[in-house]
């Protein structure tokens, strides 16, 4: 996954935030290392998490429609797969040897 990329000049809204020093002195020296501007580190690391965040909801809503489309695709009988049954009748990579 990708956090939301953006362009400096596009940049349009401010955000301002209070570190301490320790905080600050951190995220100066992972933006130097990752040879980003502190912004970009910062920028990037909130989207990161952001996206995370929101990626990792356990509540979906929809609408009815969409939920009866769910319920008749978990209620229509179960179709062969051999490719499912190949990788489940195979060894996992720690066990082979």
């Amino acid at each position: 996954m990708t956090a939301v990329a953006s362009s400096p000049s596009s940049r349009s809204a401010r955000l301002g935030l209070r570190a301490t020093p320790e905080q600050e002195a951190v995220l100066r020296r992972a933006a130097e290392v990752s040879h980003k501007s502190l912004t970009d580190f910062i920028l990037d690391s909130a989207c990161l998490a952001a996206e995370q965040t929101l990626l990792d909801q356990r509540l979906f809503m929809v609408s009815g429609q969409q939920y009866q489309a769910l319920m008749d695709l978990l209620d229509r009988p179960e179709q062969a797969n051999a490719g499912l049954a190949e990788l489940f009748n195979r060894k996992a990579p720690w066990d082979a040897q």
